[in-house]
């Protein structure tokens, strides 16, 4: 994964490349703050300039202790860039296997500050649309940390009708009436929390086959089961949690208003008995990662990224074509130049919205 350097006035910017998406670990000249950039390249948003103009004033608007948060955006000639507030804790999973001790009460507050952030977001007419534990990060190495809801590049505001029908998300954790293409709503989100919630109970999906037809057969006929021995130790309510969100019927699903009043939420029913062992066991045998996810100390890479000379050039971010309503949150306009490094031994990665 070749490295690179941004200098944009006053920032100090270490580039990557991830899979997808170019992300660059940006530190704040001034104030020394770290922030994350998504690097957007304007050829992939051809013909969508208003569809994306849209998204991003919406996204821009976000505000929640859960969610991460669009801080600024500016753009080059070339690229359209995406200041992120930056999430430094690590992933939900990895947090989950570090972990000595793991119990419901962990799962049901981590899904608690899930719905929170959902709740924020529906209520503010947005879908998601691609929940799932990739995108679910801790804003910190601290281990009472908050959790962090991150990558919006699906996310929906609802139209006038409350139903949108554009397949979309990741397989395991999609709705069944996405993958029916019927008009779907806002329940597609509060489907994908019950997946997520399953998954933190045992640590594997509730549907799996290597066949995506079988697959998708499995989430159109909401056809899961809490196994033996995995489940035996879990809560009746816990399991009655996920039943109520991974309903097959869109109508009668728990909103996130509901889930939150469930008693594994909102009361004590979710148990104090260790299922580390288990849970830990089956996470690192069904969600092992690619090497370019391998976690990376932001400090130390921006430690890294100071030592590197860094140079400039003429040509730079300009304001001129940003959504008015943005320009004036706006950097100052900046230089940019690319300086190539060397390779990473571990690849370091970074994800954000």
């Amino acid at each position: 994964a070749p490295t690179s350097v941004l200098s944009l006035a006053d920032l100090s910017c270490f580039c990557f490349r991830g899979a997808f998406s170019e992300v660059v670990l940006a530190e704040e000249k001034r104030t020394q703050k770290l922030v994350a950039i998504k690097c957007i390249p304007k050829k992939a948003l051809e013909g969508k300039e208003n569809s994306i103009e849209n998204e991003i004033a919406v996204l821009h608007k976000l505000k929640h202790a859960n969610i991460v948060s669009l801080e600024d955006i500016f753009e080059s000639k070339t690229h359209l860039y995406l200041i992120m507030q930056l999430v430094s804790g690590g992933e939900l999973f990895d947090r989950i296997v570090e972990k000595g001790f793991y119990t419901e009460k962990d799962a049901s507050k981590l899904i608690q500050q899930i719905l929170d952030a959902v709740k924020y977001l529906h209520d503010m007419g947005i879908v998601h649309r691609d929940l799932k534990p990739e995108n679910l990060l801790y804003d910190s190495m601290e281990e009472d940390s908050k959790i962090m809801i991150s990558d919006f590049g699906l996310s929906k505001i609802e139209g006038s009708g409350s139903v949108m029908s554009t397949a979309c998300g990741t397989p395991g954790y999609v709705a069944p009436e996405v993958l029916a293409q019927k008009p779907y709503s806002k329940a597609v989100d509060c489907w994908s929390i019950g997946v997520i919630a399953y998954i933190l109970l045992c640590g594997y999906p509730p549907f799996y086959d290597e066949n995506d037809a079988k697959l998708f057969e499995q989430i159109l006929k909401a056809d899961y089961e809490f196994d033996s021995p995995y489940w035996d130790d879990i809560s009746d309510s816990a399991k009655d949690f996920i039943v109520h969100l991974m309903e097959k019927d869109p109508r009668i699903r728990y909103t996130c208003d509901q889930a939150l009043q469930h008693p594994w939420i909102a009361g004590d029913t979710a148990l104090d008995k260790n299922i580390h062992e288990s849970v830990s066991a089956q996470i690192k045998k069904n969600f092992a990662k690619s090497k370019w996810r391998q976690a990376f100390n932001a400090t130390a890479v921006v430690r890294h990224m100071r030592r590197l000379q860094l140079g400039t050039s003429q040509e730079g971010p300009s304001q001129a074509t940003l959504p008015s309503p943005l320009r004036a949150h706006l950097l100052p306009e900046a230089t940019e130049t690319e300086h190539t490094t060397g390779q990473w031994d571990k690849p370091p990665s970074h994800h954000t919205s």
